[in-house]
């Protein structure tokens, strides 16, 4: 299994960080959780073949997480030749199908006719789907809007769960465990603390319930790229973390 790291960042606009989006790569499996704000384009800056995606993920419904997911469609259609004659899912919460009948209603109806087959599989919490070769992904409802989830990727030796945007959450940290690689939203200093994201050291508390073998900070706001990240994760969390950027891959 291999990630790369789209975009790390949020919806504050940065130098070197595009909104949330992450590519896991198992078998013939090339799964995008999220397609935020300057993703497509940073995958082109990247190399990553983005013309190979299989499947999509949202994690909920913010701009920040979607927003680039219409530009990723006309890719596919208008972006290259031959246009995209290959199957796409879009997977995501409850409301998912809703979400892209608006985005037809403002961008074309090409959004879900695009000229190749599009499914849109709106995903319940605790749902296994299986995908091929053995690749499984589930949803888990996370503490941050209404729809919001995480996900677990596993296929069959590994498992990455993907936090999405959250808030604490102690059922979270224990449907996470033993994961082989925790990639969480580390969004905001303790100082500015609220519900609905997380700080390093509640970062530090979901890693260390979930007993991950590997911690990947992501979705940093630019105050809490100010403060000892490492240290304030690590006061709680003693395994090995990493300060994802953009175009960071890591294969376990």
């Amino acid at each position: 299994m291999q990630l790369t790291t789209i975009g790390t960042g949020t919806a504050a606009p940065h130098p070197s960080r595009v909104s949330a989006a992450h590519l896991v790569q198992s078998g013939s499996v090339r799964l995008l959780l999220d397609c935020g704000s300057g993703a497509v384009h940073r995958m082109a800056a990247l190399g990553v073949a983005w013309q190979d995606i299989t499947h999509v993920a949202l994690t909920h419904f913010h701009a920040d997480h979607i927003a680039d997911l219409p530009m990723l469609i006309m890719g596919w259609r208008w972006g290259q030749l031959p246009p995209r004659s290959a199957p796409v899912t879009v997977f995501g919460p409850v409301g998912t199908g809703a979400l892209l009948e608006g985005m037809a209603t403002v961008y074309g109806a090409s959004i879900l006719a695009p000229g190749f087959p599009l499914t849109v599989r709106e995903i319940g919490a605790d749902e296994v789907v299986k995908l091929p070769d053995g690749v499984e992904l589930e949803g888990f409802p996370v503490p941050h809007t209404p729809e919001s989830m995480a996900y677990s990727v596993r296929d069959g030796a590994r498992r990455l769960v993907y936090t999405g945007d959250t808030g604490p959450s102690e059922a979270l940290g224990q449907w996470a465990a033993g994961c082989d690689l925790l990639l969480a939203e580390c969004s905001l200093p303790e100082a500015m603390a609220i519900p609905s994201h997380l700080t390093p050291s509640q970062v530090g508390a979901l890693a260390a319930t979930a007993g991950a073998q590997q911690l990947v900070l992501t979705h940093f706001y630019p105050p809490v790229e100010t403060v000892d990240l490492r240290g304030e994760v690590g006061a709680l969390y003693h395994g090995p973390v990493v300060l994802a950027t953009d175009g960071w891959h890591h294969t376990f």
